[in-house]
């Protein structure tokens, strides 16, 4: 339990550096365009496709990255120019993977070939109907955690790829599974700052199982959604105050102003307290610094998987002077949880930016949606 609470502060963490019923599942066949579209909003990644192969480089991988990655996809029969040979090459489309983040498993669902993914560590963590029935068939093998993967399992299911990522240069992990001759590519989806740069990393996974158009087809679909939703609000004069965060141990931590959380907030049409603050990482602050600031905020979007209020106040009372908790406007996108403790919305928000931005707009506007249902939101009673 102790590990669990400590996993989901480090995603709220992480995502504050730098998501009648809905399905999140889109159409199959949206608008196809051109496979060597370019990348228009994620500034980490970088996809260029030419006769026969593909090259693709990672940016800014971990917070201060003194470098980057370039790897080579080569279709086959395709010719590897002799000016990068010294790049990992790796034959596309991929017939097996092996992905380490929840938030990837959306893009290979929205693509088609979940049934293509034969590892996973931590595979509780995982909440999708669909990845959930192929782990529980065996069909994807838990790979142990991310830090410390199991080696001789990855070994033997030897797959096309591992798709990891790090926190920093030192893994000696992915060191270890490289010189053991498997293919690794280090991504850096968490390092977007933007929803919609995010969400542009199915592209990636387009390139890797060749599956470019439909990439692109399912991204024109969201980027279309996002962009109609934001048109919901840009005439809204009234901005909400709103509070973001809570207390971990002795700290709260809030979401500085060039933050993923921050963009959603300004998108939604709100003025988030801390949206001034320079940065893209998490700024942590004691209690009465934040009550001094936050006190009489018109809403709270609270982290953490609080059920209730009394949840909260018993959590620390002190909660009980803010203003958004008298008036029971506290919210939380933390607290849908899947069948096996996985948190839904760190593992679908990154790839379904705009029904993020929905459930923030009924939030703070209710009127513009009256119909729309949350997605991930919850009112904490």
């Amino acid at each position: 339990m102790k590990n669990k609470l400590l996993l989901l502060v480090l995603f709220s963490l992480l995502f504050a550096l730098g998501s009648c019923k809905k399905t999140t599942q889109l159409p199959s066949k949206a608008n196809s365009v051109a496979t060597n579209e370019r990348i228009q909003y994620a500034s980490c990644l970088s996809i260029l496709t030419q006769k026969g192969y593909t090259v693709v480089t990672i940016k800014n991988p971990w917070p201060k990255a003194q470098h980057h990655f370039k790897y080579v996809l080569q279709e086959k029969n395709g010719n590897i120019p002799d000016s990068l040979q010294n790049y990992p090459i790796i034959p596309v489309p991929l017939q097996s993977i092996v992905v380490t983040s929840t938030t990837n498993v959306p893009f290979l669902e929205m693509l088609g070939v979940e049934k293509k993914l034969l590892g996973f560590p931590h595979t509780d963590y995982i909440s999708s109907k669909k990845t959930r029935q192929l782990i529980d068939q065996g069909k994807v093998k838990n790979v142990g955690q991310n830090e410390t993967l199991n080696t001789e399992l990855l070994i033997d299911l030897n797959p096309d790829l591992i798709v990891a990522f790090g926190i920093d240069n030192s893994n000696p992990t992915i060191d270890n599974l490289q010189k053991s001759g498997l293919k690794v590519l280090i991504q850096a989806d968490w390092m977007e700052q933007t929803p919609l740069g995010k969400a542009e990393w199915i592209k990636l996974y387009g390139a890797l199982f060749g599956k470019e158009k439909e990439a692109a087809a399912q991204f024109q679909y969201i980027e279309k959604s996002y962009q109609e939703t934001l048109q919901l609000v840009a005439s809204k004069k009234e901005n909400p105050t709103v509070l973001y965060g809570s207390m971990y141990q002795d700290q709260w931590f809030v979401a500085k102003g060039e933050s993923w959380v921050a963009q959603f907030l300004k998108d939604a049409q709100t003025h988030y307290l801390w949206k001034d603050t320079n940065g893209t990482g998490s700024l942590a602050l004691p209690f009465e610094k934040v009550l001094e600031k936050a006190q009489k905020a018109q809403f709270w979007i609270a982290t953490g998987s609080f059920h209730s209020l009394a949840e909260m106040k018993q959590a620390n009372p002190h909660y009980s002077q803010f203003e958004a908790f008298k008036t029971k406007n506290i919210y939380t996108f933390e607290s849908k949880i899947g069948p096996k403790g996985g948190n839904i919305y760190y593992e679908v928000s990154t790839s379904r930016p705009d029904l993020v931005l929905k459930d923030y707009i009924k939030i703070f506007h209710p009127e513009l949606l009256p119909k729309y249902l949350f997605t991930f939101a919850d009112k904490l009673q």
